[in-house]
Formats: structure tokens, sequence, C-alpha cells
């Protein structure tokens, strides 16, 4: 599954006309918005990017709505391959948690850490 942020725009005039346009889709949930600035954050989610993508699509044709632009987005499948690195390096400190400090190589870079 997938979840992206949406940046909103519209006209201060059209704030609330758009805001009930939103929540009217039912592909969105609004989660800020900025009167003054004609700003409403929203969230999509998706089976995959096609189908947020056609959300997007769906805001960016509503009345008042100047751009509807995907911020952020997060994927679970992407996730899930991050999680395998995690526990293949939890899986090395355990391997190196018996040695001495001294005896533990390491290629990294401490400078502007202390």
């Amino acid at each position: 599954m997938n979840i992206s942020s949406i940046i909103v725009k519209t006209r201060p005039e059209y704030m609330d006309e758009v805001k009930e346009s939103l929540k009217q889709s039912g592909v969105c949930d609004i989660h800020f918005s900025d009167a003054q600035k004609g700003i409403i954050i929203v969230t999509v989610e998706g089976k995959n990017v096609e189908e947020e993508i056609a959300k997007v699509r769906i805001l960016e044709s509503l009345d008042h709505v100047i751009s509807a632009d995907m911020h952020m987005s997060y994927c679970q499948e992407e996730l899930e391959e991050m999680m395998k690195d995690i526990d293949l390096q939890n899986s090395l400190q355990e391997v190196n948690a018996d040695k001495p400090i001294e005896e533990i190589n390491y290629f990294g870079s401490l400078k502007g850490k202390y």
C-alpha cells in the first residue's frame, strides 16, 4: 500500500468551498489548512502509484484548485526491503558484541561528531 501527502493550492477566498469539495471527493483525508495562504495538506492512499496518481488527477480537477502536488510518499514494500537491511545490520552488530572495542575495525568517519 502507498500513502502520499498532497499539497493542494487554491485562492484564499475559495478555501471553504475547496475543502468541502475535497471532503466530498472521497479520495483523500484533510490534515491541515492555511486559509491565508490557500494551502491544504491532504493524504491519498492506493494499492500502487498509478492509483494514487489517478486520485491526484481527481483532486486537480476540482473547481478552484490551482494545483495538487505530491509532496511525500510512503511505500510499504520499500519499507519492508529496508527492514531486511536493518535486520542484517543488527545481526552484524551482535557478531561484534563480544569483541573488545580495540579489535573492531571501523571504516567510517567521526569528524564533526564530537
